[in-house]
């Protein structure tokens, strides 16, 4: 057995060994906090720097175009055109500019919403109008591209308090991003009911390319985009389903985005019934197998 001298020692290297220990521990802490510190400046550096560059790229192609068949008009004297020339030289530059419009537009939309003082002018809205409204908008340029748009809105959708502006950009964003996506001979399918809980859910599906795990992470965060390289052919600033996830957050909803890559892409979305449109968002939304065309 130790003495009073030995128990004393004993304390005290205990006492020095468990002070080690600490140091060492909070020197191992400080390491990994400082390397994940690190590691997230060099994501945020490298999607600042993605960002900037699709930026100059999204921006100069409307800006080009609107520069050039400009030119052609302003040059009109020196170089007669036809009017069927100049009629389609004036489209070509409006719908830059609605391009480019739309852009500076998302960018704006996106910078309010991240600042935390975005409101919603709410009011008891029908969904469902906004809903097939918004479809409309979209079944001409489906039947050009030869994609089968089916629909299938219920009559008795519950009515909710919302921004019908807003809410019809949230349909908006995501029919536009399923259009992209979807190849000619392809399908969209719209479907709504109402939520066992007096809400509603909305199921948007396409059968374009479908997205990875990982690419889903890319697509609802702003600015990232699933193909960022420059010859890529589907145009956009990587706003459009942020947006819509954020604005429909507001509305005390929730938006799940479910792909499987090769099989197309689930836009669901769950809005709280009228009277609890200021809950906070469910955790989860219900089975959407009702909502499968």
């Amino acid at each position: 057995m130790f003495g009073p001298v030995g128990q004393a020692k004993s304390s005290s290297l205990l006492d020095e060994y468990s002070s080690l220990l600490s140091d060492a521990v909070m020197r191992h802490r400080a390491r990994a906090a400082e390397h994940s510190a690190r590691v997230e400046a060099e994501i945020a550096n490298k999607m600042k720097s993605e960002f900037i560059s699709n930026m100059s790229h999204e921006l100069r192609t409307p800006l080009n175009t609107i520069i050039g068949f400009s030119k052609l008009l302003a040059e009109h004297e020196q170089r007669p055109l036809g009017g069927k020339e100049v009629a389609e030289y004036g489209a070509l530059i409006h719908d830059a500019a609605d391009h480019l419009l739309a852009i500076i537009n998302d960018i704006l939309e996106i910078s309010k919403l991240q600042s935390g003082k975005y409101t919603l002018e709410k009011r008891q809205t029908n969904i469902g109008e906004i809903l097939a409204g918004a479809v409309k908008s979209y079944q001409m340029m489906a039947s050009e591209a030869h994609v089968d748009f089916k629909t299938d809105i219920a009559p008795d959708l519950p009515t909710t308090r919302g921004d019908p502006a807003k809410l019809r950009q949230i349909f908006m964003n995501i029919l536009s991003n399923a259009m992209k996506f979807t190849p000619a001979n392809g399908m969209i399918a719209v479907t709504a009911r109402p939520s066992a809980d007096g809400g509603v859910l909305i199921a948007i599906r396409d059968s374009g390319l479908g997205m990875s795990a990982e690419q889903i992470d890319i697509a609802l965060t702003p600015f990232g985009q699933v193909d960022s390289s420059r010859s890529r052919w589907r145009e956009g600033a990587g706003l459009g389903l942020p947006i819509a996830k954020a604005l429909v957050e507001l509305h005390g909803g929730l938006l799940e985005l479910r792909s499987k890559k090769g099989s197309g892409t689930d836009v669901v979305m769950a809005f709280p019934a009228d009277d609890n449109v200021n809950a906070p968002a469910p955790a989860e939304t219900q089975s959407h197998a009702a909502l499968t065309p």
